[in-house]
């Protein structure tokens, strides 16, 4: 692929349950789109959410002023001529709603993975934490984890290694020719 494939960049949004593979799906598909020539830049949750500082929680405010800030800059990167990865939970319609009306050239895509999974892999000890009573928000134990409405692509990140996630996420981006 090079930079004439790409008919429009993309904002190719990465949501899914605490664990699921966002950010290392996210990470490998950006390299991949760098590797193949194209401009590209990647904006994760976890990190904005560090930038906002330690007073910012996870009430739905907190978690939606998160969303809204990764949008911005995934509109400012888009119009700068670059595709943008985002990796974010996204759990909330309201976050939901908010992308779908002011993402631009949205690709939604969702990161099927059970919480048994997730748990398992787990690398921060959230879900350890949360069934012990230390973490009261941690979606998906706290709070049901509802499944996006419509989203244009699944990913099942449960069975497969990330390698072949990768390489079925790029096969179905180019089989709607975005790539």
């Amino acid at each position: 692929m090079n930079n004439e494939s790409i008919r429009k960049n993309h904002i190719f949004w990465i949501m899914g349950h605490t664990s699921s593979g966002k950010t290392t799906l996210a990470l490998h598909f950006l390299d991949k789109l760098r590797k193949e020539g194209s401009g590209a830049i990647h904006y994760d949750g976890d990190e904005v959410r560090d930038f906002l500082g330690p007073n910012h929680g996870f009430a739905d405010g907190d978690r939606l002023r998160v969303v809204s800030t990764l949008v911005h800059l995934a509109n400012k990167a888009i119009d700068a001529g670059l595709n943008v990865v985002v990796s974010a939970l996204t759990a909330n319609q309201d976050a939901r709603n908010y992308i779908k009306h002011n993402v631009k050239n949205l690709v939604l895509i969702y990161l099927e993975c059970s919480i048994e999974k997730c748990s398992e892999r787990d690398p921060k000890g959230l879900y350890s934490k949360a069934r012990r009573g230390e973490i009261e928000t941690l979606i998906g134990i706290n709070t049901k984890y509802l499944p996006p409405e419509n989203p244009d692509i699944i990913i099942d990140t449960e069975r497969e290694s990330i390698e072949n996630t990768v390489v079925e996420l790029m096969k179905k981006l180019s089989g709607f020719g975005l790539l």
